[in-house]
């Protein structure tokens, strides 16, 4: 049997089908999954007795078959010649050894680059399918959705910048791209031309966008197929990225037959620059460092746990000495009764005043996790208790700098366990001074566990200071100073100032108080303090804004979106170049 591993954005069964097509032989295939088992057995003992091909798909659903299945096939006493088992599966943990060490495995990789993208879409077309309409439309629709499709894959790579889901968009897609394309032609008033707007609609809420699931994504998507499907497409000039500097220009090229279309496709860089999907050239660093750490935690992972009889301290002796080192540096504890006064003189029932005591109430609930582990690690190592596996998973996570799960539940995520302990005490110092000094005139975003809150409860006091405001029609609104923290010396008039957020993706214009293209090499930019407040009108959308979503960490999924940041763009470009560009807010980089 052959087994496929399959990754994102590919499907074999195709290509599988036209194999057995091309010998002469029938290949039936069957998705694995519940109660798929009967049909399943059904169809090997016929192909074992009749010859032909089985193809068992997704058989990471329906892993309690496969040894079974694997039975089968080595007791079947003169089964046919012609009998083959095709399995495609996801890499599973418990997908069965046996299988896969008495079969023939393959993966099936989406090719890496435009020029590679292209040549595999261009080698399932023929000639009779450029030919289907003599419409001039035809042919560059069909190249363009061939080069929308390479693009939306190759945007995977680059991470959160690219996709802030990493989309399984396959070969399904692009067929049925092009098969709505075909017929949209064919149904066309000659004298009306093209409807962009259902061919734009198709692509990135049907065809491509039926995929896509985050909002920001479908925002993306929307805005690829804005640009590449229009009138401009059949210009001379038209081109979905101008090289610069002698670089490659990619255009649609005007060829009549398929062939043309290969040797074009041939004259193709073979790496390209990010700027052709959109992003930014520092986008090819971010790409390169999740590679290299990707490949470095798979080493770290596969490490054996034990500790050797070498010199130097023993796993256990490093753990101690760093828990030791953590209940030196924490935090006290914060006493319920000494609270409660501050929150009375602070006034305990306005909103941001709530919102501290919430916060404070989790941060005390970390330090005491923290605190309770650090000891109990300490006497499980001296002996004096027993090693559970809460503190067995808190040694080897400490060991190897990454934070213990029991404390990632509680609280947030970080890459190791130094940038996590150092926030634990900057969170603090600033929840700290709010309580005892005062509120601050200039809020640390980042430090809060539930920054959405924190706005809804500055929109609250807003709403409670204007006679006549409902909560619900006040919505929240922001200019960009150009000053740092260290410049701000009092709270605003109304709202709060707020620091400490970095763009990915862009630069920032301090002295005009725009969006600009990142310095080379520079991968997040802080921008100045930021002036949030609360209107109780709904403004006109104003075309030279970018709303920016802003994040809490670097993986930009719902839970760690907090809400969207108006910035100004510089005037040559438009939202739409830095949608393109991924460009993001985060509150933490690390």
């Amino acid at each position: 049997s052959g087994i496929n591993a399959e990754s994102m954005g590919s499907d074999p069964t195709e290509s599988i089908e036209k194999l057995a097509k091309k010998n002469g032989l029938v290949c039936k295939a069957i998705s694995m999954g519940q109660g798929q088992e009967i049909h399943a057995r059904k169809l090997l003992s016929s192909a074992m007795a009749d010859g032909g091909w089985v193809l068992f798909q997704n058989c990471h659903l329906g892993l309690d078959y496969m040894d079974e299945m694997l039975d089968a096939v080595l007791n079947t006493e003169n089964p046919h010649d012609k009998c083959r088992v095709w399995i495609t599966t996801e890499p599973h943990p418990k997908f069965p050894i046996t299988v896969l060490q008495s079969s023939i495995k393959f993966t099936f990789d989406p090719p890496m680059g435009v020029k590679a993208g292209l040549k595999r879409t261009f080698a399932g077309v023929t000639q009779d399918q450029l030919e289907i309409s003599n419409l001039p439309e035809w042919k560059p629709l069909l190249y363009s959705v061939a080069f929308l499709h390479t693009c939306v894959q190759e945007r995977r790579k680059f991470g959160p910048l690219g996709w802030n889901i990493p989309y399984e968009f396959n070969s399904a897609d692009y067929t049925s791209t092009v098969q709505f394309c075909q017929n949209h032609l064919d149904d066309i008033d000659p004298k009306k031309g093209i409807s962009w707007k259902t061919v734009q609609y198709m692509i990135g809420e049907v065809q491509y966008g039926g995929r896509v699931t985050d909002d920001f994504d479908k925002v993306l998507l929307n805005c690829l197929a804005r640009a590449w499907f229009n009138d401009t497409m059949f210009r001379d000039d038209f081109s979905f990225y101008k090289g610069t500097h002698g670089t490659y220009n990619y255009v649609i090229p005007k060829c009549k037959t398929v062939d043309e279309y290969r040797s074009n496709i041939e004259s193709m860089p073979n790496v390209d620059t990010p700027q052709v999907f959109g992003l930014h050239p520092n986008a090819d660093i971010t790409y390169q460092t999740n590679t290299a750490t990707n490949c470095l935690s798979t080493i770290l992972n596969i490490q054996p746990k034990e500790s050797g009889g070498g010199e130097g301290e023993s796993r256990e002796q490093v753990v101690y000495r760093l828990a030791q080192e953590f209940l030196d540096k924490l935090p006290n504890d914060y006493i319920p009764h000494e609270v409660k006064d501050r929150l009375r003189k602070m006034g305990h029932l306005q909103p941001l005043n709530i919102f501290l005591k919430q916060e404070i109430d989790r941060m005390q609930r970390v330090i005491k996790t923290v605190r309770v582990t650090c000891k109990d690690l300490k006497l499980a190592i001296d002996g004096t208790i027993i090693m559970n596996d809460n503190l067995r998973d808190a040694l080897d996570e400490l060991y190897d700098a990454r934070v213990p799960n029991s404390w990632k539940k509680i609280s947030w995520g970080s890459s190791t366990i130094g940038f996590w302990f150092t926030e634990l005490l900057d969170r603090n110092t600033q929840f700290h001074a709010w309580i005892f000094s005062g509120r601050p005139n200039c809020f640390w975003l980042t430090g809060f566990f539930n920054p959405q809150g924190f706005l809804t409860a500055m929109r609250q006091e807003i709403t409670r200071a204007h006679k006549g405001w409902a909560l619900d029609s006040v919505i929240l609104y922001n200019d960009v100073t150009s000053k740092m923290k260290e410049d701000i010396s009092a709270s605003p008039p109304e709202g709060v100032y707020v620091y400490g957020l970095y763009l990915d993706g862009a630069g920032w214009d301090r002295k005009n108080v725009r969006l600009m293209e990142a310095q080379p090499k520079v991968l997040y930019a802080s921008l100045p303090v930021a002036h949030l407040y609360a209107i109780n009108t709904s403004l006109a959308k104003d075309p030279k804004i970018y709303e920016c979503p802003v994040y809490k960490k670097p993986n930009r999924t719902d839970l760690n979106f907090i809400f969207q940041l108006n910035l100004r763009c510089n005037p040559a470009t438009t939202p739409d170049h830095w949608i393109r560009r991924g460009v993001a807010l985060l509150c933490d980089i690390k």
